[in-house]
C-alpha cells in the first residue's frame, strides 16, 4: 500500500514542502511516483519517516539523522532505544505536571511549598554547558543573570517577542519571498536587534551582534532541529539562515 505525499504530510503533521526537502537531501526518497509525478510512500518509507521525526524530536541535527538511520540496520532495536528515550522524557514531563498541580493546590489552599517541590522536574540550566562551550562562562553567567533579573512578567514579555519574531519569519518563508528582499532583510535587521539586546552575547556591549555570531547562529538554525522547528522546519530555517547571512555580509 502506498500513500500520496499529501496524505503522509497530513498524518505526520509536517508540510509537503518538508517531505520534498527530505527527498532532495537524500534523507527520505519516495517509494515511487503516481499520476502527474506526485511522490508516493510505502509502509517502509513511512516507518523511516517515523524514525526521522523521532530523532529530530530527540534533538539530533538533521545533518546527522541520515547517518544514524543508515548505521542502525536493526530497525526494531533502534525503535526500542527511541522508546526508552521517549519514556524517560515522559517521566520528566509527568514530574513537571505533578509539580504544577501541587503548586496550584497550595496556592488555592493558602499553603506554602518548598522551592525544591516547586521546581521538581524543571532544569533552567539545561543549556549552560552548551552556551559555555560556544561562547564562554562569562557569556552564560551574564545572560543567565539578565534572564533571572527580568522576573516572571519580563520573561513572559520576552518570550512573546521571541514568538512573534518566529511567526513573522514563518509567514515570510511561506510567502516565497527572496531572502535578500526588503521584507526578509527588514526581518533580519529586527532579528539582529533582538540578538544584540541579550547581555553576554557577542557584540551585546555595543547593542549590535557580531557578524560571526549571527552567521554562526544562522547555520545552527538549519543544523539543529531544536532551532529549526521555531521556523517551521528545515526549509523555514534555510530561509532564515540565508536572509541573516545576507544581512550580516552587508551590515555587520
Amino acid at each position: 500500500m502506498t500513500r500520496s505525499i499529501q496524505d503522509v504530510a497530513r498524518l505526520a503533521g509536517v508540510s509537503s514542502r518538508t517531505l520534498r526537502h527530505y527527498d532532495q537531501i537524500g534523507l527520505l526518497p519516495p517509494s515511487g511516483t503516481g499520476p502527474g509525478g506526485l511522490r508516493q510512500y510505502d509502509d517502509a518509507a513511512v516507518r523511516r519517516l517515523q524514525r526521522i521525526l523521532l530523532l529530530r524530536d530527540l534533538g539530533l541535527p538533521l545533518t546527522d539523522v541520515g547517518r544514524v538511520l543508515d548505521e542502525q540496520a536493526d530497525e526494531a532495536g533502534a525503535l526500542r532505544r527511541h522508546l526508552d528515550q521517549l519514556r524517560a522524557e515522559q517521566d520528566r514531563l509527568a514530574r513537571m505536571i505533578a509539580t504544577v498541580e501541587r503548586t496550584m493546590t497550595a496556592i488555592e489552599k493558602g499553603e506554602r511549598l518548598m522551592a525544591e517541590d516547586m521546581l521538581d522536574g524543571f532544569d533552567h540550566t539545561q543549556h549552560e554547558q552548551e552556551v559555555t562551550e560556544r561562547w564562554g562562562a562569562d557569556a552564560y553567567a551574564t545572560s543567565d543573570a539578565w534572564w533571572r533579573g527580568l522576573g516572571p512578567d519580563g520573561q513572559k514579555e520576552w518570550q512573546a517577542r521571541t514568538r512573534e519574531l518566529g511567526e513573522a519569519w514563518g509567514r515570510a518563508a511561506d510567502s516565497g519571498v527572496d531572502p535578500k528582499s526588503d521584507e526578509a532583510q527588514a526581518l533580519a535587521a529586527r532579528h539582529a536587534d533582538w540578538l544584540g539586546s541579550i547581555p553576554g552575547t557577542p557584540g551585546s556591549e555595543h547593542g549590535r551582534p557580531t557578524k560571526e555570531y549571527v552567521v554562526g547562529l544562522a547555520e545552527m538554525y538549519v543544523a539543529d532541529p531544536r532551532f529549526a522547528k521555531n521556523y517551521g522546519g528545515a526549509e523555514g530555517a534555510v530561509f532564515v539562515r540565508d536572509a541573516l547571512v545576507a544581512y550580516a555580509e552587508r551590515e555587520l
